[in-house]
């Protein structure tokens, strides 16, 4: 190659690179997330597929839509129910197992619920207790599943107040019965 052409291969790199959107991260850069708190986590199948189980048309006698868990939602289950036996000062107050994605609750410290909105920051590291937690329940599932499911990150929110508390777990709560108005939902599904 000439230098010219050197030079052109280079400004074309270079404009790429520059329009190439930088990935955000999308935990709080400055929050210390093995702070006493509140925390609602979604973590969803790579690609949205329907891996975890199925919602099924009829209902049962509450009047909510049947859920079948397929062999994996039965494993990501068990990794789930067994979070709170490895971590101290961790519970899982509320989770949904749903066909392409999970939901929990998840509490650090009962004796102290939510993290008040303004509270300043303990560390200046993002990776702490609730990454580990989500780590280790990926790898472990990932690891029976005999192949990787999981998107590679997740969507946390701080729980900030009993109001938001109640607003969540009520969402949950309800996530099977409003699976057709999920964000998370396909049309594949039915």
């Amino acid at each position: 190659m000439k230098s010219n052409e050197y030079e052109t291969l280079f400004a074309k790199l270079h404009v790429y690179k520059n329009e190439t959107p930088k990935r955000t991260h999308p935990r709080l850069k400055q929050y210390n997330y093995s702070s006493n708190g509140a925390y609602f986590i979604t973590v969803c199948v790579n690609g949205k597929r329907e891996m975890l189980g199925k919602i099924t048309v009829g209902r049962d006698d509450l009047g909510t839509p049947n859920f079948e868990l397929s062999e994996y939602g039965v494993i990501a289950r068990k990794y789930i129910d067994s979070i709170e036996s490895h971590y101290k000062d961790v519970s899982i107050d509320k989770y949904v197992v749903m066909p392409n994605h999970i939901h929990l609750i998840i509490i650090i410290n009962k004796d102290v619920l939510f993290s008040p909105a303004d509270s300043a920051p303990e560390s200046s590291r993002p990776t702490a207790l609730i990454p580990a937690i989500i780590s280790a329940l990926k790898k472990l599932t990932n690891r029976e599943f005999g192949f990787n499911m999981w998107q590679s990150s997740y969507y946390d929110r701080i729980i900030r107040n009993e109001e938001e508390y109640l607003k969540i777990w009520q969402y949950i709560d309800n996530n099977p019965a409003r699976w057709a108005e999920d964000e998370y939902y396909s049309q594949g599904q039915d």
